[in-house]
Protein backbone atom coordinates (compact mmCIF):
# COMPACT_ATOMS: atom_id res chain seq x y z
CA UNK A 1 0.00 0.00 0.00
CA UNK A 2 1.52 3.46 -0.58
CA UNK A 3 -0.95 5.68 1.69
CA UNK A 4 1.74 7.17 3.11
CA UNK A 5 3.14 7.78 -0.13
CA UNK A 6 -0.07 9.78 -1.10
CA UNK A 7 -0.71 13.58 -0.67
CA UNK A 8 -1.97 15.14 2.44
CA UNK A 9 -2.48 17.94 4.56
CA UNK A 10 -2.14 17.66 8.15
CA UNK A 11 -5.53 18.68 9.94
CA UNK A 12 -6.07 17.23 13.38
CA UNK A 13 -4.17 15.26 15.61
CA UNK A 14 -4.63 11.34 15.54
CA UNK A 15 -5.67 8.71 16.67
CA UNK A 16 -8.97 10.25 18.35
CA UNK A 17 -9.59 8.00 21.51
CA UNK A 18 -11.79 5.22 22.45
CA UNK A 19 -14.26 5.34 25.00
CA UNK A 20 -15.62 2.77 27.09
CA UNK A 21 -19.34 3.39 27.65
CA UNK A 22 -20.04 2.29 31.09
CA UNK A 23 -23.10 3.54 32.05
CA UNK A 24 -24.70 3.02 28.88
CA UNK A 25 -23.68 -0.91 29.25
CA UNK A 26 -24.95 -1.44 32.07
CA UNK A 27 -28.35 0.17 31.51
CA UNK A 28 -29.15 -1.93 28.18
CA UNK A 29 -27.52 -4.66 29.74
CA UNK A 30 -26.35 -6.58 26.46
CA UNK A 31 -22.74 -5.80 24.84
CA UNK A 32 -19.89 -3.94 26.26
CA UNK A 33 -20.10 -0.52 24.36
CA UNK A 34 -17.14 1.50 23.03
CA UNK A 35 -16.68 4.63 20.73
CA UNK A 36 -14.34 5.98 18.99
CA UNK A 37 -14.13 9.63 19.13
CA UNK A 38 -13.99 10.91 15.48
CA UNK A 39 -16.17 13.85 17.01
CA UNK A 40 -12.89 15.19 18.63
CA UNK A 41 -10.77 16.17 15.72
CA UNK A 42 -9.48 19.40 16.53
CA UNK A 43 -10.92 21.18 13.15
CA UNK A 44 -13.65 23.29 13.38
CA UNK A 45 -15.89 21.45 15.89
CA UNK A 46 -14.57 17.81 14.44
CA UNK A 47 -16.23 15.60 12.42
CA UNK A 48 -15.30 12.77 10.21
CA UNK A 49 -14.65 14.39 7.39
CA UNK A 50 -11.59 15.82 8.55
CA UNK A 51 -10.13 12.60 7.72
CA UNK A 52 -11.07 12.77 4.21
CA UNK A 53 -10.18 16.47 3.62
CA UNK A 54 -6.80 15.48 4.40
CA UNK A 55 -6.25 13.75 1.39
CA UNK A 56 -8.46 15.78 -0.43
CA UNK A 57 -7.13 18.72 0.16
CA UNK A 58 -3.05 17.23 -0.24
CA UNK A 59 -4.39 16.48 -4.05
CA UNK A 60 -5.90 20.02 -4.49
CA UNK A 61 -2.32 21.86 -3.08
CA UNK A 62 -0.28 19.34 -5.35
CA UNK A 63 -2.21 20.19 -8.29
CA UNK A 64 -1.90 23.84 -7.49
CA UNK A 65 -5.19 24.76 -6.69
CA UNK A 66 -6.50 27.59 -5.13
CA UNK A 67 -10.12 27.29 -4.40
CA UNK A 68 -12.09 24.39 -2.79
CA UNK A 69 -15.90 24.08 -4.11
CA UNK A 70 -18.77 21.85 -2.78
CA UNK A 71 -21.66 20.93 -2.00
CA UNK A 72 -24.58 19.81 0.70
CA UNK A 73 -27.59 20.92 3.23
CA UNK A 74 -27.54 23.63 4.65
CA UNK A 75 -26.32 21.94 7.96
CA UNK A 76 -23.85 19.88 6.30
CA UNK A 77 -21.22 19.53 8.41
CA UNK A 78 -18.60 18.38 5.95
CA UNK A 79 -19.48 22.07 4.71
CA UNK A 80 -18.40 22.98 7.87
CA UNK A 81 -15.68 21.42 7.86
CA UNK A 82 -14.42 22.05 4.32
CA UNK A 83 -14.79 25.70 5.24
CA UNK A 84 -12.43 25.47 8.15
CA UNK A 85 -9.78 23.51 6.62
CA UNK A 86 -10.02 25.87 3.40
CA UNK A 87 -8.81 28.87 5.86
CA UNK A 88 -6.05 26.61 7.82
CA UNK A 89 -4.49 25.65 4.28
CA UNK A 90 -4.85 29.10 3.00
CA UNK A 91 -7.37 28.54 0.06
CA UNK A 92 -10.81 30.13 -0.53
CA UNK A 93 -13.89 28.09 0.22
CA UNK A 94 -17.15 28.28 -1.85
CA UNK A 95 -20.58 25.83 -0.77
CA UNK A 96 -23.64 25.01 -2.23
CA UNK A 97 -26.02 24.93 -0.08
CA UNK A 98 -29.49 23.01 -1.18
CA UNK A 99 -32.52 25.22 0.61
CA UNK A 100 -33.69 28.44 1.73
CA UNK A 101 -31.46 31.10 3.52
CA UNK A 102 -32.65 31.82 6.83
CA UNK A 103 -32.95 35.38 8.45
CA UNK A 104 -31.02 34.31 11.14
CA UNK A 105 -27.98 31.65 10.39
CA UNK A 106 -27.17 28.71 12.86
CA UNK A 107 -25.50 25.47 13.39
CA UNK A 108 -23.18 24.38 11.01
CA UNK A 109 -24.45 27.63 8.50
CA UNK A 110 -23.44 30.03 11.14
CA UNK A 111 -19.91 28.22 11.53
CA UNK A 112 -19.38 29.03 7.10
CA UNK A 113 -19.85 32.30 7.70
CA UNK A 114 -17.77 32.29 10.61
CA UNK A 115 -15.01 30.73 8.69
CA UNK A 116 -15.75 32.99 5.66
CA UNK A 117 -16.61 30.75 3.15
CA UNK A 118 -18.69 32.04 0.21
CA UNK A 119 -22.46 30.73 -0.16
CA UNK A 120 -24.29 29.75 -3.31
CA UNK A 121 -28.03 28.99 -1.90
CA UNK A 122 -30.39 26.95 -4.56
CA UNK A 123 -33.17 24.04 -4.49
CA UNK A 124 -31.58 20.22 -4.27
CA UNK A 125 -32.41 18.98 -7.39
CA UNK A 126 -30.35 22.05 -8.88
CA UNK A 127 -27.53 21.57 -6.61
CA UNK A 128 -25.02 19.17 -8.46
CA UNK A 129 -25.40 21.89 -11.54
CA UNK A 130 -24.59 24.74 -9.37
CA UNK A 131 -21.73 23.22 -7.79
CA UNK A 132 -20.00 22.93 -11.07
CA UNK A 133 -21.74 26.15 -12.61
CA UNK A 134 -19.92 28.03 -9.51
CA UNK A 135 -16.95 25.87 -10.46
CA UNK A 136 -16.80 27.39 -13.79
CA UNK A 137 -17.59 30.80 -13.09
CA UNK A 138 -14.20 30.89 -10.61
CA UNK A 139 -12.26 29.20 -13.55
CA UNK A 140 -13.33 32.39 -16.00
CA UNK A 141 -12.07 35.10 -13.26
CA UNK A 142 -8.43 33.53 -12.89
CA UNK A 143 -9.12 31.02 -9.90
CA UNK A 144 -7.97 27.80 -9.62
CA UNK A 145 -11.20 25.18 -8.30
CA UNK A 146 -11.02 22.17 -6.65
CA UNK A 147 -14.49 20.24 -7.13
CA UNK A 148 -15.32 18.03 -3.69
CA UNK A 149 -18.34 15.45 -3.99
CA UNK A 150 -20.95 15.70 -1.24
CA UNK A 151 -19.47 14.54 1.88
CA UNK A 152 -15.94 14.49 0.23
CA UNK A 153 -16.74 10.84 -0.64
CA UNK A 154 -14.40 9.70 -3.83
CA UNK A 155 -11.68 7.24 -4.07
CA UNK A 156 -9.65 9.79 -2.64
CA UNK A 157 -11.76 11.03 0.41
CA UNK A 158 -12.31 7.46 1.30
CA UNK A 159 -8.62 6.93 1.88
CA UNK A 160 -8.48 8.73 5.25
CA UNK A 161 -11.13 6.33 6.71
CA UNK A 162 -8.82 3.48 5.21
CA UNK A 163 -6.38 4.79 6.80
CA UNK A 164 -8.44 5.39 10.47
CA UNK A 165 -9.22 1.36 10.12
CA UNK A 166 -5.74 1.28 10.15
CA UNK A 167 -5.26 3.61 13.61
CA UNK A 168 -8.45 1.68 14.73
CA UNK A 169 -6.55 -1.35 14.72
CA UNK A 170 -3.38 -0.13 16.47
CA UNK A 171 -4.99 0.74 19.04
CA UNK A 172 -7.57 -2.35 19.62
CA UNK A 173 -4.31 -4.35 19.52
CA UNK A 174 -2.95 -1.88 22.34
CA UNK A 175 -5.92 -2.13 24.60
CA UNK A 176 -6.44 -5.55 23.81
CA UNK A 177 -10.33 -5.35 22.40
CA UNK A 178 -11.42 -7.32 19.36
CA UNK A 179 -14.88 -5.73 18.74
CA UNK A 180 -17.06 -8.42 16.90
CA UNK A 181 -18.83 -5.14 15.58
CA UNK A 182 -18.34 -1.71 14.34
CA UNK A 183 -21.28 0.63 13.81
CA UNK A 184 -21.42 4.35 12.35
CA UNK A 185 -23.84 6.67 10.30
CA UNK A 186 -23.96 6.07 6.50
CA UNK A 187 -24.92 9.06 3.79
CA UNK A 188 -22.78 9.52 0.85
CA UNK A 189 -20.72 6.09 1.22
CA UNK A 190 -16.99 7.85 1.60
CA UNK A 191 -16.96 6.48 5.01
CA UNK A 192 -18.46 3.19 5.02
CA UNK A 193 -16.33 2.28 1.48
CA UNK A 194 -13.43 3.11 3.50
CA UNK A 195 -13.95 1.16 6.64
CA UNK A 196 -14.84 -1.77 4.63
CA UNK A 197 -11.95 -2.05 2.69
CA UNK A 198 -10.27 -1.39 5.32
CA UNK A 199 -11.21 -4.27 7.70
CA UNK A 200 -10.05 -5.55 5.17
CA UNK A 201 -6.77 -4.81 4.60
CA UNK A 202 -6.47 -4.90 8.25
CA UNK A 203 -8.37 -8.51 8.01
CA UNK A 204 -11.11 -7.56 11.09
CA UNK A 205 -13.31 -9.99 11.36
CA UNK A 206 -16.38 -8.21 12.97
CA UNK A 207 -19.08 -6.73 11.19
CA UNK A 208 -18.87 -3.35 9.69
CA UNK A 209 -22.09 -2.28 10.05
CA UNK A 210 -23.49 0.87 8.10
CA UNK A 211 -26.41 2.43 9.50
CA UNK A 212 -28.41 4.80 6.63
CA UNK A 213 -29.04 8.33 7.65
CA UNK A 214 -31.31 8.94 3.52
CA UNK A 215 -30.21 5.35 1.64
CA UNK A 216 -31.76 2.64 0.89
CA UNK A 217 -30.37 -1.15 -0.60
CA UNK A 218 -33.02 -1.28 -3.54
CA UNK A 219 -35.21 1.16 -5.55
CA UNK A 220 -34.36 3.11 -8.37
CA UNK A 221 -31.36 4.39 -6.78
CA UNK A 222 -29.62 1.59 -4.52
CA UNK A 223 -26.78 2.60 -2.20
CA UNK A 224 -24.89 -0.68 -2.90
CA UNK A 225 -23.19 0.10 -6.04
CA UNK A 226 -22.55 3.44 -4.88
CA UNK A 227 -20.27 1.65 -1.77
CA UNK A 228 -18.46 -0.63 -4.43
CA UNK A 229 -17.83 2.07 -6.50
CA UNK A 230 -16.29 4.13 -4.32
CA UNK A 231 -14.27 1.27 -2.41
CA UNK A 232 -12.39 0.74 -5.30
CA UNK A 233 -11.85 3.32 -6.42
CA UNK A 234 -9.84 4.09 -3.59
CA UNK A 235 -8.24 0.72 -3.84
CA UNK A 236 -6.92 1.33 -6.76
CA UNK A 237 -5.53 5.03 -5.16
CA UNK A 238 -3.32 2.98 -2.36
CA UNK A 239 -2.15 0.27 -5.10
CA UNK A 240 -3.97 -2.64 -3.06
CA UNK A 241 -5.51 -5.31 -5.30
CA UNK A 242 -8.21 -5.82 -3.39
CA UNK A 243 -11.84 -5.61 -5.00
CA UNK A 244 -14.56 -4.92 -3.24
CA UNK A 245 -18.44 -6.02 -3.92
CA UNK A 246 -21.39 -5.10 -2.82
CA UNK A 247 -22.04 -7.91 -0.78
CA UNK A 248 -18.58 -6.97 1.23
CA UNK A 249 -20.94 -4.16 2.58
CA UNK A 250 -23.83 -4.14 5.88
CA UNK A 251 -25.78 -2.16 5.31
CA UNK A 252 -29.04 -1.71 8.08
CA UNK A 253 -32.15 0.79 6.25
CA UNK A 254 -34.39 0.29 8.91
CA UNK A 255 -33.88 3.74 10.59
CA UNK A 256 -34.51 6.15 7.88
CA UNK A 257 -37.70 8.05 9.92
CA UNK A 258 -39.37 10.75 7.99
CA UNK A 259 -36.09 11.48 5.73
CA UNK A 260 -33.28 13.37 5.44
CA UNK A 261 -32.13 15.78 8.53
CA UNK A 262 -35.72 15.46 9.61
CA UNK A 263 -35.11 14.17 13.31
CA UNK A 264 -37.91 12.60 15.48
CA UNK A 265 -38.39 10.34 18.53
CA UNK A 266 -35.66 8.14 17.93
CA UNK A 267 -33.19 11.13 17.30
CA UNK A 268 -34.17 13.06 20.29
CA UNK A 269 -34.82 10.24 22.53
CA UNK A 270 -31.05 8.94 22.06
CA UNK A 271 -29.51 12.27 22.54
CA UNK A 272 -31.13 12.71 25.94
CA UNK A 273 -30.22 9.08 26.97
CA UNK A 274 -26.36 9.57 25.79
CA UNK A 275 -26.17 13.32 27.17
CA UNK A 276 -27.48 12.04 30.53
CA UNK A 277 -25.69 9.26 30.99
CA UNK A 278 -22.45 9.18 29.43
CA UNK A 279 -22.07 13.50 28.73
CA UNK A 280 -21.65 12.81 25.20
CA UNK A 281 -23.28 14.90 22.71
CA UNK A 282 -24.63 12.90 19.33
CA UNK A 283 -26.06 15.02 16.35
CA UNK A 284 -29.45 14.93 15.56
CA UNK A 285 -29.00 14.21 11.84
CA UNK A 286 -26.70 11.39 11.49
CA UNK A 287 -24.87 10.42 14.70
CA UNK A 288 -28.58 10.34 16.81
CA UNK A 289 -29.65 8.18 14.24
CA UNK A 290 -27.38 5.67 14.33
CA UNK A 291 -27.27 5.48 17.82
CA UNK A 292 -30.69 5.07 18.11
CA UNK A 293 -30.28 1.80 16.01
CA UNK A 294 -27.68 0.72 17.53
CA UNK A 295 -29.69 0.55 20.67
CA UNK A 296 -32.78 -0.69 18.97
CA UNK A 297 -30.72 -3.37 17.53
CA UNK A 298 -29.35 -4.23 21.31
CA UNK A 299 -33.28 -4.08 22.74
CA UNK A 300 -34.39 -6.86 20.12
CA UNK A 301 -31.40 -9.02 20.89
CA UNK A 302 -29.11 -8.75 18.04
CA UNK A 303 -26.27 -8.48 19.77
CA UNK A 304 -25.95 -11.03 22.74
CA UNK A 305 -24.51 -9.78 26.69
CA UNK A 306 -20.91 -11.08 26.33
CA UNK A 307 -20.14 -9.13 22.89
CA UNK A 308 -18.51 -5.42 22.80
CA UNK A 309 -19.81 -3.15 19.85
CA UNK A 310 -17.57 -0.27 18.89
CA UNK A 311 -19.86 2.60 17.95
CA UNK A 312 -17.82 5.29 15.56
CA UNK A 313 -18.82 8.61 16.24
CA UNK A 314 -19.01 10.86 13.25
CA UNK A 315 -19.63 14.30 15.06
CA UNK A 316 -21.90 16.60 13.84
CA UNK A 317 -22.30 18.29 17.07
CA UNK A 318 -22.94 22.06 15.86
CA UNK A 319 -26.50 20.16 14.40
CA UNK A 320 -27.71 20.49 17.95
CA UNK A 321 -28.11 24.41 17.40
CA UNK A 322 -30.27 24.22 14.36
CA UNK A 323 -32.88 22.11 16.40
CA UNK A 324 -33.11 24.40 19.36
CA UNK A 325 -36.84 24.92 19.58
CA UNK A 326 -37.46 20.74 19.24
CA UNK A 327 -34.65 20.16 22.02
CA UNK A 328 -35.90 22.68 23.99
CA UNK A 329 -39.41 21.50 24.43
CA UNK A 330 -37.43 18.06 25.10
CA UNK A 331 -35.44 18.75 28.13
CA UNK A 332 -37.72 21.34 29.74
Amino acid sequence: MKISNLPRFNLAEFPTPIQYLDVLTKKYNGPAIYMKRDDLTSLGMGGNKTRKLEFLIGEALELGKDTLVTAGGIQSNHCRLTAAAAKKAGLGCHLVLNGTEPKVPNGNLLLDKIFGAKIHFCDRKDRDEMLFQVANELAKTDKNPYVIPVGGSNGIGSVGYVNAMLELSLQLKDMDITPDAIIFATSSGGTQAGLALGAKITGFKGDVLGISIDQNKTGSDPFPPVLTKIANATAERIGSDIRMMESDFNLNCEYLGAGYAMPGDLEFNVIQDLSFHEGILLGPVYTARAMGGLIDLIQKGYFTKDQKVLFWHTGGTPELFAWADQLQKKFR
